[in-house]
């Protein structure tokens, strides 16, 4: 993430000529600063007049300093815009976190919270993430001296460069080597250099005293000598000074402003002019032919031919910005020029237009959704990865522009800001929607309000804040039935119902879950349907009921692909891996995870090809094969953890530590359940925590027996059986209890307390045949039938032939989930029984072997 921060810089590219001194004196700071005992940021003070190249200066430095640092950043404060308020301190803090590689967590905001208290938690976020992390960071456009000093980073050899108009006096008391570098206006040289760098044609003959005039009429300015000279090879410099000079007595920004204003053509104008409808942030060419009201092909055309006049500056791609005082010269050509319905006009085209497109896109992800379904025409893209590529560009100068939305139909600018929020979900950019939020507050205090929040709830899920998400989406699904919305309470219903799911609490998770499709039965939201089958039958299969799972993941695929949604088959394909794997079915299992893993990448779900990874490893340790699966487990973790995805995390952790079991590495298989354990516990997920106590207990109570070669020092896993059984029966998961009461008879029959294990045998027996678990009903008859000849009501004799019977039924049961282990010790066990059981040497199974392995259970 540090890395790819480089990549968010404008580009370096663009004219640069006569600030060389103060570009070595800059670097000359950072090595000064690096060779200091302490360890202190190195703060330089840009100060100059607007024009001066002052952030030119700032951001060439950043490029030329790359090699001494992790990551850059420019955060823009609009300290001295006119026009604009400045950047409130929490957003450039967040603005920052997110540039900077922060975890998504830190940018998740907290409504409860005061704007005060924001600023200072983010600010404590900001000075640990940066603690010996060297980063560059640029302040562009300062001029509040509080603001500055809560963004130096405390404790780092980072570089912040501060561009303002005037020197900043920090306090004395900040941590950090402050010098004050003027920026001042170019001498003769400096200008002589920018004029020939600047001009299109090179071939005119040296006029020293036309440079000097012309260096004079715009008061040695670099942007004025830059937009001026791009008309030199049209011009001599003889002409160009008169034509300046005939400008008579303004600015000399405006000067030159003035000149190559009138050298465009009209539709360069008239795109310059409605350019300052865009706001600060950097545009492409589909937002300049919708405020041109032309093709991409004639905007690009205007584009290049205002770039090449010095007029707009190149970015980065096919990206350009206005520099301030470009921008303050376009509006008020635009409201001298231009009617107000004109503006209008353009302005609505933008967000119009845009909606469209950020719509187009996600349709290509998420199929025909029905918060959309009615609203497309042609995307316009050749690919997903264009599409995405796109609106990844474009989301910061969308969110830019719909706050200088005033008098565009409203409806246009909710149905971008509804677009953005999923595109905000799909990329987990929490910063960004939180953005939207505030605009959402602002414009629209009902659809979209309530649209936001629900997305705000599932953000707070994907991070395992789950508690968060449950009361968000609670609010939620009670403000959409209020308004009697049925589709927007049918998907916060979904989502809740998912929520309950990671938490653990099935049983209610399923009710929301066929709440939901009850209001999805229309035709029309088929595809939202298609979602919420899938995520039902999740919950099915981890209550056992894997035939109403398979039927529900079945239809739900139908309806994606019908629906064109590539993300929503690639989650359908995902639980079909899973539900392959809980039927012991690993060649269908791996297929179906391969398939959704691939589609991910299309939609470059990042989060979802974590889980495809963790999934694909576990089938290898499903299969047997358990050192492949640990190298796959690990390098899953680390990318859920990169995602910042703390219950992705947890669970392959937990697979983790059953895959080092396997290899004989009990400690280290007890240390990763036990660090799983931990992190459910956390998240408050109730079937983590559960299913993590089961098989912590288990390895821990068969590593101390391995030690001590009995049961008898099995409290500790005792105890966590019982906490394990407890959630189970909590949640209404059948199959955790029952097994988990397996574990548990093992453990009192091996510390003699063969009446309890039997009774904790019966109830399994019971709660496996309510859901149909033939297989694990085997497994507690077998262990029941052991305990019978110690725990008999009618004495050794009794319990052995009463235990030879049962033994002999359950042979004669067949049927095709049976263990095959399971045959050969029932044989041999009948063979124990035979020769006749010895009450003194206690029970035999656990001895034997003959007990359930985790294995058992599939």
């Amino acid at each position: 993430m540090l890395e790819q921060s480089f990549g968010q810089l404008p580009d370096a590219a663009g004219v640069f000529a006569g600030r060389r001194a103060e570009l070595a004196r800059i670097r000359q700071l950072v090595h000064a600063g690096r060779a200091s005992t302490e360890t202190r940021p190195t703060v330089v003070v840009l100060h100059g007049a607007p024009g001066s190249g002052r952030t030119t200066l700032a951001v060439r430095a950043a490029h030329d300093l790359r090699d001494q640092f992790r990551g850059a950043c420019v955060v823009d404060l609009r300290g001295d815009s006119p026009g604009e308020p400045p950047l409130p301190t929490r957003d450039a803090l967040l603005h920052l976190l997110n540039r900077l590689g922060a975890p998504r967590e830190q940018l998740l905001f907290r409504e409860r919270s005061s704007p005060d208290q924001q600023v200072k938690r983010l600010g404590e976020l900001y000075h640990q993430h940066l603690t010996g992390l060297p980063v560059t960071i640029v302040l562009d456009d300062a001029s509040d001296i509080a603001q500055v000093a809560t963004l130096v980073p405390e404790r780092s050899d980072s570089l912040v460069v501060v561009t303002a108009r005037k020197p900043l006096d920090l306090p004395a008391e900040l941590s950090a080597w402050v010098h004050q570098l003027p920026v001042e206006p170019l001498d003769a040289a400096g200008a002589e250099e920018l004029l020939g760098a600047a001009a299109q044609d090179g071939s005119e003959p040296y006029d020293a005293e036309s440079a000097d005039r012309i260096r004079e009429l715009c008061g040695g300015l670099p942007l004025a000598l830059r937009i001026a000279g791009s008309s030199l090879g049209t011009r001599s410099p003889g002409r160009l000074a008169t034509d300046l000079g005939a400008y008579g007595p303004v600015e000399p920004v405006e000067r030159a402003l003035w000149l190559r204003y009138t050298d465009q053509s009209d539709p360069a104008r008239t795109l310059l002019r409605r350019l300052a409808l865009a706001g600060r942030a950097s545009l492409g060419a589909a937002a300049a032919a919708a405020l041109l009201g032309a093709d991409e092909t004639e905007a690009t055309r205007q584009l290049t031919a205002l770039s090449r006049a010095g007029l707009i500056d190149h970015v980065r791609g096919t990206r350009y910005r206005l520099h301030d005082l470009v921008r303050a010269f376009a509006l008020a050509r635009l409201l001298d020029e231009e009617d107000p319905s004109e503006r209008t006009a353009a302005q609505e085209r933008l967000i119009v237009n845009y909606g469209e497109l950020a719509d187009s896109v996600l349709r290509l992800v998420d199929g025909n959704m029905s918060t959309r379904s009615d609203r497309f025409g042609p995307h316009g893209f050749t690919s997903l990865d264009e599409a995405l590529r796109w609106l990844d560009d474009e989301s910061s100068f969308i969110t830019s522009t719909l706050r200088h939305a005033e008098g565009v139909d409203q409806g246009a600018v909710l149905n971008l800001l509804g677009a953005l929020c999923d595109y905000c979900l799909l990329r987990g950019d929490l910063y960004r929607l939180g953005e939207i939020s505030e605009l959402a507050q602002a414009v629209d205090q009902g659809l979209l309000v309530r649209s936001v929040q629900w997305r705000t709830g599932i953000a707070a899920r994907q991070l395992g804040e789950l508690d968060k998400a449950r009361t968000t989406l609670t609010s939620v699904v009670d403000l959409y039935m209020e308004a009697h919305h049925d589709a927007g309470a049918a998907r916060a219903l979904c989502s809740l119902g998912i929520t309950l799911h990671h938490q653990g609490n099935l049983t209610e998770a399923a009710a929301k879950l066929r709440e939901a499709l009850d209001l999805q039965a229309p035709p029309q939201l088929a595809t939202d349907r298609a979602w919420t089958m899938h995520a039902l039958a999740a919950v099915e299969r981890d209550r056992a009921r894997l035939p109403e799972a398979m039927r529900l993941l079945t239809e739900s695929l139908v309806l994606h692909r019908a629906g064109e949604s590539v993300h929503g088959e690639a989650w359908a394909h995902f639980q079909l891996g899973q539900l392959g794997l809980r039927m012991g079915d690993i060649p269908r299992a791996e297929s179906e995870l391969t398939t959704a893993l691939g589609l991910y990448g299309r939609t470059r779900d990042a989060r979802g090809e974590a889980w495809a990874l963790t999934q694909l490893a576990r089938a290898r340790l499903v299969a047997g094969d358990p050192s492949p699966a640990i190298d796959g487990l690990r390098q899953a973790a680390a990318r859920h953890r990169d995602n910042e995805d703390a219950r992705g995390e947890a669970w392959t952790v937990y697979y983790l530590g059953q895959a080092l079991e396997e290899t004989g590495n009990l400690d280290l298989a007890v240390r990763e359940l036990e660090r799983s354990r931990t992190m459910f516990s956390r998240m408050r997920d109730v079937y983590g925590l559960a299913c993590a106590r089961h098989h912590s207990a288990r390895v821990t109570r068969d590593q101390r027996a391995a030690q001590t070669g009995s049961l008898r020092n099995s409290g500790f896993a005792r105890q966590l059986l019982v906490d394990a059984r407890a959630d189970f029966q909590r949640i209404g998961v059948a199959h955790g209890e029952a097994w988990t009461c397996l574990e548990l008879a093992v453990v009192d029959a091996g510390n003699a307390r063969t009446q309890q294990a039997l009774a904790l045998c019966d109830e399994a027996v019971g709660l496996f045949t309510s859901y149909g678990d033939h297989r694990g009903e085997d497994w507690a008859r077998f262990l029941r039938s052991t305990l019978l000849p110690y725990a008999a009501p009618g004495g050794v004799e009794v319990g052995t032939a009463v235990a030879q019977e049962e033994l002999a039924q359950l042979s004669r049961t067949r049927h095709p989930y049976r263990d095959a282990k399971l045959d050969d010790y029932v044989e041999a066990y009948q063979l124990l029984l035979e020769r006749g059981v010895n009450l003194d040497a206690g029970w035999q199974a656990w001895r034997l072997g003959m007990v359930p392995s985790r294995h058992a259970r599939r």
